[in-house]
């Protein structure tokens, strides 16, 4: 993925899920395209890696549910099949394991899903499908503000078609109920502490914790697009997704350079005209797409004093921890029937959401983490030879600078850095936590990785701290207001100068959203 740059019509910085998407769609268009990406693979945080002979696993992201029902996907599915990109899962996308052992599954069938959860609590499945379906019918709406563009000419059009067909105060009321918190949403729905439980990890997944406003209807989201999609991942590993992408870039005379760190991108007048890698040459484009955290952006590679405050303001999240392992034969749950569930989530419940985000909010090891525990070969037995399971587990409340433990129970660094030791003690208890539901868990390990939130940094820059989300999905911070409360499109005050990615519209996830937006906005 090297070669010869002549003067791209659009000069990509990044790798990651939107840079590739635009990269993508613009060189389909008969644009020519140069991407440049400082690591020495692309793709971002869609990475495979090997964990043991014959064993392969993504190390980062692993999850295409947004991709699959998203615009990027509708404008490359039929490429990337061509190149031989195949998604695979089960029909269990999702389910929760309390420590009791009690747990409940949720299936792509709604009537599955309601019988299962008015066994949890009578009425609960009910509630269930009266939830989705008052979703479904602002879907329109909700998926419009949250994947469009929100200055563009259709939004605009969308809103005053809603607004005729509700009224202003029903619009109003509308949006203001999107606002609800995961709490406010499962405390008022369901009845079951199981029913509550499976909902309330998912908001993590956006960055959220269960008392932040919109996380309820983040919840709603997921569930909606999980019932319709699944769980997806890619067969063989995420790489596979990354190969297929650079396929159309460059089936299409574009290219994309690996090891390539961009130092500079050129201005003059106010007009961006180029880049300047670190091996010395400059590349001439005068359009140029930037997959950046804001502060390399503003502060690094265009600086623009006049964004000094915004840059101090702007505030990044929680870390994530992930954590991998082979096992020698079947997981083996002492609980039955999760075998097929692709992204368990093993959690005392709502308060232990709460309870652990707040405890890693303030810099603390979570004295009980909730576990994301992903099952990939339910999905892609190719992940691994028979007889071995390979298990991919994110922790997403994990504090970006540690001052102390939860628990008491384990020291931390005066500095609050992610030691190895400290990393390796934090895995011992996410590991405790596994004996007690999976049967012999430690005896048959045969691999096990850990990655730390500064770990995870050190794979991409783009994840400060552990930060996978590009910064803090507070409402402060989203929609209108990202990265800035000034922030207008992608635009970031210099002609020709585009900012995507996770730190802006419409945020962080595998969905390609900012990529595929921009691109349609250069003529895709």
């Amino acid at each position: 993925m090297s070669g010869p740059v002549t003067n791209p019509d659009v000069a990509i910085i990044g790798s990651g899920i939107n840079a590739l998407a635009a990269g993508a769609m613009l060189a389909k268009s008969g644009k020519r395209v140069a991407v440049f990406e400082r690591e020495e693979v692309a793709g971002g945080c869609m990475r495979t890696e090997t964990l043991a002979e014959g064993v392969t696993y993504d190390p980062l992201a692993t999850t295409f549910v947004l991709w699959v029902t998203g615009a990027a996907h509708g404008a490359l599915a039929d490429d990337l099949a061509r190149h031989g990109v195949e998604f695979c899962a089960t029909d269990t996308p999702t389910g929760v394991l309390l420590p009791d052992g009690r747990a409940l599954t949720y299936t792509i069938d709604r009537t599955r899903n309601i019988a299962a959860f008015d066994a949890a609590h009578d009425g609960d499945g009910k509630r269930l499908a009266a939830d989705l379906d008052a979703f479904a019918g602002n879907a329109d709406l909700l998926f419009g503000l949250m994947g469009g563009d929100p200055w563009s000419r259709p939004t605009a059009k969308m809103l005053g078609r809603e607004a005729w067909k509700r009224g202003t105060h029903g619009l109003a009321s509308t949006l203001g109920g999107a606002l609800s918190s995961m709490r406010g949403w499962v405390e008022t729905s369901f009845s079951s502490d199981l029913s509550r439980a499976i909902w309330a990890p998912w908001c993590l997944h956006a960055g959220l914790g269960p008392e932040a406003a919109f996380s309820g209807q983040m919840g709603q989201v997921i569930g909606f697009a999980l019932e319709a999609a699944g769980a997806p991942i890619i067969k063989g590993g995420s790489a596979n997704m990354v190969r297929g992408l650079v396929a159309i870039i460059e089936e299409n005379g574009g290219i994309v350079r690996t090891g390539a760190n961009v130092d500079e991108i050129m201005v003059s007048n106010r007009r961006a005209v180029g880049l300047r890698l670190s091996d010395g040459n400059t590349i001439t484009a005068r359009t140029i797409l930037a997959s950046t955290t804001p502060h390399q952006l503003y502060g690094d590679l265009a600086p623009q004093p006049e964004h000094a405050d915004d840059l101090r303001r702007y505030r990044y999240g929680k870390g994530n921890f992930q954590l991998h392992y082979l096992l020698d034969g079947p997981v083996g749950w002492k609980t039955e029937g999760l075998d097929k569930v692709q992204l368990l989530h093993l959690t005392p419940g709502l308060d232990g959401v709460s309870k652990a985000g707040n405890e890693a909010e303030r810099g603390l090891l979570p004295e009980v983490p909730t576990i994301c525990v992903g099952q990939p070969c339910a999905a892609d037995p190719t992940r691994a030879p028979d007889g071995k399971t390979v298990l991919w587990l994110q922790m997403p409340e994990a504090p970006r600078e540690v001052k102390g433990d939860a628990a008491g129970q384990i020291e931390t660094p005066a500095d609050g850095t992610w030691t190895e030791a400290l990393r390796d003690a934090f895995a011992d208890r996410i590991e405790g936590v596994l004996s007690d539901h999976i049967s012999n868990f430690k005896s048959r390990v045969v691999t096990r990785r850990a990655l730390s939130p500064a770990d995870l940094e050190r794979y991409n820059v783009n994840l400060v701290g552990g930060d996978p989300y590009g910064g803090a999905c507070t409402l402060d911070q989203f929609f209108l207001f990202r990265p800035f409360p000034t922030s207008k499109r992608h635009e970031t005050g210099i002609k020709g100068l585009h900012h995507i990615g996770a730190s802006t519209h419409p945020g962080p996830g595998l969905s390609g959203g900012s990529g595929y937006l921009v691109a349609k906005e250069l003529g895709a």
